[in-house]
């Protein structure tokens, strides 16, 4: 695709193989977006002749029997292997092009999370199991996808007795794994890689510390190693939430703002927003203390970053990938702007010849608390 830059493909039911020559000359974009909003997305746009065995490859198996088509896509920067998709896909459609027997065939798609949402298990009960013992029970049913649990236990376990209550499953593996981490405040994804075929799939806290991706750099001359980077600061965004603690004595409810600390999301500015608003957060009061507490710092993290940036990068300028999930340094932003920042939602863009990236950065307030930004 580009000099020092190698693009792998492969396709296929439950283990996918690389895709043959005439398939990887047809592809003309990739364009893959990792969010930590949402699930990570990808799309393929192919040229599609009359006579393209890409009509058998992809169109025919949209009404076969094969349940899932998985797709990886692999870059290669610099020797170093980069996974940035491992999905299935969704959805398939032709277009017609400028010129006679010429269309676009696009494939579209989304990670592995789009698996764990097909069919609903309600109702199968998980007595005397903690959360994260439900929750790698879960995960566990699709270690055919290569896919490896990564659960950290909530800081207290809440273990049911079953004389008392028995938990049962609710909705698809997806909603149940997404509700079990709202009550504890996690979050929950699957990170693909190391190793291609393999996935992680975390259930824990948002972590924001890490060592840092080389910088991005702006107004340094030779140095610069981005195309554009914006900054705005919203003073207004930052909300202060306010959780219910029930006395399960006297059944009386207490309000118990909750600020924004947490050891696994420090400040990473020196002059941090305040809350303009305050959220009271219904439905904890039926919490228990712990969880109750714990949704409410997984809000505040959500709402303190007052700081969001947004820009584009040629990776080859840049040297690597720039991964989302991870803290990345900024240099020659001014003042207010430098230092580390979380990158909160990558999307690559390969064509022949080009990889860009687009980014948004994500900081909880202003001036850096490093005296120097590592290069």
């Amino acid at each position: 695709m580009v000099s020092g830059i190698f693009l792998t493909l492969m396709i296929g039911p439950m283990v996918p193989v690389p895709v043959p020559k005439e398939v990887t000359d047809a592809l003309t974009a990739v364009e893959v977006t990792t969010s930590t909003t949402g699930p990570s997305m990808f799309q393929l746009s192919f040229g599609l002749s009359t006579r393209s065995p890409l009509h058998t490859l992809f169109m025919l198996q949209g009404g076969s029997m094969v349940p899932v088509i998985r797709v990886i896509i692999i870059v290669t920067v610099r020797g170093i292997p980069n996974v940035l998709m491992d999905g299935v896909i969704t959805e398939q459609d032709v277009s017609p092009g400028d010129k006679p027997g010429q269309s676009t065939l696009t494939v579209r798609g989304e990670d592995l999370t789009r698996v764990m949402d097909y069919i609903e298990f309600t109702g199968i009960p998980y007595p005397a199991m903690p959360a994260e013992a439900r929750i790698a029970l879960v995960i566990a049913k699709y270690a055919m996808f290569g896919m490896i649990p990564l659960v950290v236990p909530s800081i207290f376990t809440d273990i049911p007795i079953p004389v008392e209550r028995i938990p049962a499953h609710e909705g698809t593996d997806l909603d149940y794994v997404k509700h079990l981490a709202d009550e504890a405040g996690y979050v929950f994804y699957i990170d693909p890689g190391p190793a291609p075929g393999t996935n992680v799939a975390y259930w824990g806290p948002e972590i924001k510390v890490g060592v840092p991706q080389p910088a991005l750099n702006m107004d340094m001359d030779a140095h610069r190693n981005v195309e554009s980077l914006n900054f705005r600061f919203d003073s207004q965004s930052k909300k202060l939430p306010i959780v219910w603690v029930q006395n399960p004595q006297t059944r009386v409810s207490i309000p118990l703002p909750i600020p924004d600390i947490d050891p696994l999301n420090p400040p990473l500015a020196a002059v941090p927003g305040l809350p303009k608003e305050f959220r009271f957060l219904p439905g904890t009061a039926k919490l228990s203390p712990t969880q109750a507490i714990s949704r409410g710092a997984a809000e505040a993290s959500r709402s303190s970053d007052v700081v969001r940036g947004s820009g584009t990068l040629d990776v080859l300028r840049y040297g690597r990938v720039l991964k989302a999930r991870a803290l990345v340094g900024v240099r020659g932003a001014g003042p207010a702007f430098d230092g580390l920042h979380y990158v909160s939602s990558v999307t690559h863009r390969i064509k022949p010849g080009q990889y860009q990236q687009s980014f948004e950065l994500a900081r909880n307030g202003l001036i850096s608390l490093l005296p120097e930004v590592p290069p």
